[in-house]
């Protein structure tokens, strides 16, 4: 009998809903407080989810879930936008 692999499901900031880990993006503040995206999904650090939208983006910038700067947001929007062309 074959055991069924377990999916790892993450919370979006933006949109609250539950998706697949691979299907959101990693956004990670380390020690000394600099932002940055992780793609593999391993840097060390407190992390937060966000869906591949930029609706989710900009949801959790104006809730204050994502504590992140402009510059930041504008740089992963810019992904994004790239991403889905």
């Amino acid at each position: 009998m074959m055991k069924t692999k377990k999916i790892p499901m993450r919370m979006c900031v933006g949109c609250g809903e539950m998706k697949p880990k691979k299907e959101l993006i990693r956004i990670v503040t380390d020690k000394e407080g600099n932002v940055s995206v992780d793609p593999t999904g391993k840097k060390a650090g407190r992390g937060a989810y966000i869906c591949k939208s930029t609706d989710c983006l900009k949801k959790a910038g104006k809730s204050k879930k994502l504590k992140v700067n402009d510059e930041i947001i504008s740089q992963l929007e810019a992904e994004l936008a790239n991403e889905q062309q």
